[in-house]
């Protein structure tokens, strides 16, 4: 049998290299391209190339469903001790919003719903068999994490990591806001002592496992074993590309500019970041474009291009909300305007969306869709009467400005958030070590450790120290 020539055989296999090299350059082509509609953030790419960006951790399948209407109303449950309940007192915000010093049962009265995530923590832990320093001891610190403790009513830092100031600033605003409600605490001196760890990354998974008892900013539905502790950003936020302030200071300008809802622009504004979460964030931005009632822009941080205030936020009838990496914090701000916020199904849980009220008599947002495909379903209706869009507006008002995002209210948060973990808490008390002629303690209060030079909390462990 004759084989094949070497001079018959040469063009196949040209012809194969060059199939080779052209299914290279086209998955080349095909990898660089779904990296430019990851990470760019430019207004407009092709929408083909939209649809084949990788949802990522914004999978629509995860999204939340909040069912806690009956929060804005009634009080289900309590970690309190039973003492008599003061019947008269009654919140006003002019009066006690910015009070920190609420006793338990005024924020019991004030917040009913508030502490929804405290319990559902608890009730997690005393079904595992509760906590115990051994629990804290297995998890690993990465930077953007610090373990804390209080002891005899006491603030004290153990540990922290943090890669570079962004993670300092954050963890010394937790720390600043824990410290914030525990002075204002008028049972500080009979608390019991605990440890724990907190993460100020956007998710868990970032950090740690979601089998570990972290406090969180954010967690997922099936994420049962972590804490939710409120934002930092209610202490205080600064980057160098936006310096925002304290909270309530936020609130007090949008307070002060604002204008009556007729005067507002009936438009839907949105300014963001594609590349945080492109994916979700490019399907607002098809949605919205070249309608008349959209004002969806993507932001240049470094030129400005597109920037708006929080104030200026509030000139307009309709904010969208879109979450980011995990959570978005901006939504506090966004919530501090009397407009209506429009926000897609959410995948991450924060402290206070028990109280988020898609329809009813207490409608406070307006729900969407993850892919925005209803949008102007849900807005245009609106826009024709938009009386029923200044009662969500004013809703919201009534629920988050007004009430669950007040100084007061997140002072009880944090309040509650140590009731429900000591009452899980099997550690020891013993906060010392060394000899009884030697011994010093395992942590640095609080008061010196904010007055460490930088450098020194980056990576710093009081057993060092």
């Amino acid at each position: 049998m004759a084989l094949p020539s070497r001079s018959l055989l040469r063009p196949r296999q040209g012809i194969l290299l060059y199939l080779l090299y052209i299914i290279g350059a086209l998955s080349l082509g095909f990898v660089l391209a779904i990296w430019y509609g990851i990470n760019t953030d430019r207004d407009y790419i092709h929408p083909l190339l939209t649809q084949l960006i990788p949802a990522g951790h914004c999978a629509c399948e995860t999204s939340t469903t909040f069912q806690c209407a009956s929060c804005l109303s009634c009080s289900k449950h309590s970690l309190s001790t039973q003492l008599t309940p003061s019947t008269n007192w009654v919140f006003e915000y002019e009066r006690d919003g910015n009070n920190e010093g609420l006793n338990r049962h005024q924020c019991d009265a004030a917040f009913p719903g508030l502490f929804e995530d405290v319990f559902r923590a608890v009730t997690y832990w005393r079904s595992h068999g509760a906590l115990a320093a051994e629990d804290l001891d297995q998890i690993q610190l990465q930077p953007g994490m610090a373990r804390a403790a209080i002891v005899r009513g006491e603030l004290y830092v153990i540990a922290g990591r943090s890669k570079g100031e962004d993670h300092r600033r954050k963890i010394l605003a937790v720390l600043s806001a824990i410290h914030r409600a525990l002075v204002a605490d008028s049972q500080r001196s009979t608390r019991r002592d605990i440890e724990f760890v907190f993460s100020v990354e956007d998710k868990v998974q970032d950090v740690t496992s979601a089998e570990h008892p972290v406090w969180v900013l954010a967690r997922t539905a099936n994420e049962e074993a972590v804490w939710l502790m409120p934002d930092f950003g209610y202490w205080a936020w600064d980057n160098p590309d936006n310096a925002i302030g304290p909270f309530d200071q936020v609130v007090e300008r949008i307070r002060q500019r604002d204008i009556p809802w007729e005067a507002k622009k009936q438009q839907l504004v949105w300014r963001g970041k594609p590349s945080f979460a492109p994916k979700l964030r490019r399907a607002l931005i098809e949605a919205a474009r070249d309608q008349p009632w959209g004002d969806v822009k993507q932001v240049s941080w470094p030129d400005r291009t597109n920037v708006l205030s929080m104030e200026d936020h509030c000139q307009y009838m309709f904010i969208a909300h879109v979450e980011g990496r995990s959570y978005s914090a901006s939504l506090k701000y966004r919530q501090a305007c009397r407009s209506v916020i429009v926000a897609h199904k959410l995948q991450y849980i924060q402290h206070h969306h028990y109280l988020l009220a898609a329809d009813g008599p207490d409608q406070n947002y307006v729900e969407v869709e993850r892919d925005f495909s209803d949008l102007a379903a849900k807005l245009e209706p609106l826009m024709q009467d938009t009386s029923v869009a200044q009662k969500i507006a004013n809703n919201s008002v009534k629920t988050f400005r007004e009430r669950y995002l007040t100084k007061a209210a997140e002072a009880c948060y944090w309040r509650h958030l140590l009731d429900g973990y000591e009452s899980v808490w099997n550690g020891s008390s013993t906060f010392t070590k060394g000899s009884n002629l030697y011994q010093t303690e395992r942590g640095l209060r609080y008061e010196s450790f904010v007055l460490l030079e930088s450098p020194r909390m980056f990576e710093f462990n009081a057993a060092n120290s």
